[in-house]
């Protein structure tokens, strides 16, 4: 099974978004799977479904971070490459998807937060939403990245 095909198989299951796609990646992060769905697990729906920034792009940002990220305040450089890594991801996301706001993939009108009560996972439900492919999509984004720029085991493993 791909990690493409993981994660859509995770949100099947009923994991959010967000939990999909950083459970798809746990075994590269050094996380195992109970750690990384709690650590994702308020980022599902927009973060907690207030529909902002997609669960799957918060997804493969914290993905991005466990494996990429700095973790000095001092580290100027570190904060920069790795800001531009978070833009280029959102750009790549962006190549594919009209947005990475949450409401505005789902076609929702109104702003702020949603009924904080997630919609009973049905065949209508995955009919209706696009959020299985944006699953699959930003895990191929993260996927692609990683094996373009290998990165450091050893720093990930003390993490």
């Amino acid at each position: 099974m791909t990690r493409k095909e993981h994660a859509m198989a995770l949100f099947k299951e009923g994991y959010n978004c967000s939990q999909a796609v950083v459970g798809a990646f746990c075994d590269l992060c050094g996380l195992d799977i109970e750690t990384a769905m709690r650590i994702s697990a308020s980022f599902g729906g927009g973060m907690g479904r207030l529909r902002e920034v997609c669960g799957t792009v918060s997804g493969m940002f914290m993905v991005a971070g466990l494996l990429y990220g700095y973790d000095s305040p001092k580290d100027s450089a570190g904060k920069k490459e790795h800001y531009a890594r978070i833009q280029e991801l959102a750009a790549e996301f962006l190549k594919s998807n009209p947005s990475i706001i949450c409401r505005d993939l789902l076609g929702l009108q109104k702003n702020g937060p949603d009924d904080p009560t997630p919609a009973p996972r049905t065949e209508g439900y995955y009919k209706k939403r696009p959020c299985v492919e944006l699953v699959g999509c930003a895990t191929e984004i993260m996927e692609q990245y990683i094996n373009e720029h290998p990165f450091d085991t050893k720093e990930v493993q003390q993490a």
